[in-house]
Parts: structure tokens; sequence; C-alpha cells
């Protein structure tokens, strides 16, 4: 009706306050302006607007069960409508939940498989986005939230996922916020500050190996195949002398050695630390 309500409870303390919630939360589900608006009311939850109380409200208001859930973040390359289609299809028969954020991504949230993990889902719906629709897609996946009234945080630990897999170029679709837990950690430090870190570690001419696309991909491929040498070699399709070649040109430009474990350490450390303050 567009009608204002003031309401008052007799009574202080967390009783009174758990009751003033409810009254709130009983007036809110009989406006028919919102009574519908299920997308508009999981993405408002998914971006933590209204907080616990509004997940709260969605659970009971849509006939969801609560539970432990991951948060997904899927940009498809193109065709949005019928990537969210398609989504809500690979979902059809569980009490998993799919939305449209914008004009550019769908949120998914995942109530707790044991049958699969949140990786392969991930990939499950990427795969299926492309042989269905042709469309290519960025997959963020947020750390499990104990509840849906904290999914808000795995959504947007999802984003920080697609963002961080953009920024370093990372091969794959699918990634996990956990891969960039080290560089989001990184993130949060002051410019000023990183430049000191950087500086501290005195590695020689670093941003000459970042600045040629064939150092970089070699010493990025190396580390990602955790320093194996044949593997690394059939990832980048080049002989094992020619690999040993470009590592050993690695090593004299920057006098470290990344068949050594606490030299790779570095190596990632600075190429963090690089990419963030080109940002």
């Amino acid at each position: 009706s567009g009608q204002t309500v003031t309401a008052y409870v007799n009574g202080t303390g967390e009783a009174a306050e758990r009751t003033a919630k409810l009254v709130a939360y009983f007036l809110a589900n009989t406006d028919p302006r919102t009574a519908g608006d299920r997308d508009g009311c999981l993405k408002g939850v998914l971006l933590g607007e209204g907080g616990e109380w509004d997940a709260f409200r969605f659970l009971t208001r849509y006939s969801v069960r609560d539970g432990a859930c991951v948060a997904f973040d899927i940009v498809p390359d193109k065709r949005l409508k019928e990537a969210c289609e398609l989504v809500r299809e690979c979902l059809e028969g569980t009490r998993d939940l799919a939305v449209p954020m914008d004009g550019t991504r769908i949120a998914v949230v995942r109530f707790s498989d044991e049958e699969q993990s949140a990786f392969e889902f991930g990939q499950f719906l990427w795969q299926s986005l492309y042989e269905e629709l042709g469309v290519r897609a960025s997959i963020g996946i947020g750390c499990e939230a104990p509840s849906f009234s904290d999914v808000s945080l795995s959504y947007g630990q999802a984003a920080t996922a697609v963002r961080m897999g953009a920024m370093f170029e990372a091969a794959g679709e699918v990634h996990s916020y956990r891969e960039y837990l080290l560089v989001k950690m990184l993130e949060d430090i002051p410019a000023g500050r990183l430049k000191e870190y950087s500086a501290q570690f005195s590695v020689r001419d670093i941003g000459e190996v970042f600045g040629d696309d064939e150092m970089a991909a070699t010493a990025e491929a190396f580390l990602e195949c955790s320093l194996n040498i044949s593997e690394t070699s059939r990832r980048l399709y080049v002989h094992r002398n020619t690999l040993l070649y470009r590592l050993d040109k690695i090593e004299r430009v920057t006098g470290l050695n990344l068949r050594k474990f606490s030299d790779a350490v570095t190596f990632r450390v600075l190429a963090v630390l690089y990419r963030l303050a080109d940002q």
C-alpha cells in the first residue's frame, strides 16, 4: 500500500530486539511490492546489503533449506541471458540458486555436495556453457560459507578470483579464491609499503623478465607445474633443453634459480608485487 508503519515494543534487551526484528519481518512480507522479487532479494543477500536478517527472510519466504554453501561468480563472454537460463537448467532438482547480477555476470549459490567438489562443479558449468552455447566464461569460486547468511563473503571472494585470474592472465577458466589468497593479502598492503618490500628482495633486473613475454610465460608455467621440467615442457610445447635454456636465462637475469624451491617462492612473491604495482 506504500504506507509507513511505526511499531513499538515494550521492553529492552536481546529479547525485545528479536521481537522487533520479527515484527519487521512479518510487515516486510506483507508488502506486495517485494513479495515476488526473488532475484532482487537474492542479489541483495549476495551483495551483503541486508545482513543476516535478509538472508533469513529469503530462506523462509522461498522455502530454501539453510546449510553450508559456496558462491560462484560467472562472467560469460556473450549471451548472458541464455547462459543464465542454461545454468539454472543445470541446477534443476537441487536447492542451488542462480541469479543474473548485472549485464555481465551470473552468481550461483551451491549448497554442500560431498560427491563433487566446488572446483569440479565449476568445471562442469564451464563445459556446459561452452558445449551448449559456445560461450566461454571466467568462473570464480569463493570459500565455503558455514550458512547462507554468510554467503555474501563467499560471493565477494568468487568475484575477486575472477578479477585476479584476469590480472595474472592465469591458465584455465575456473579459479578459486584460495589460489589468490597471497595476492589478496599483498594487495591490501599500501602501495608505498609494497615498493619497500620489493626493494628489500634485492633481486636485479626482475622487470626484464616480466617485460619479456617468453621468459614470463616460461616462469609462470614452470611454477604452475610445481617445478616439474617434463610437465612444463609439454604444456609449453617446447623441448626439454629449450626449457632449461630459458630457466638458465632467467637465472642470469635475476640471480634466482627457479628450480630451487626457495628461489621459486621468492620469484612468485616478486611476480605478485610487480603486477600489483603495475595496476
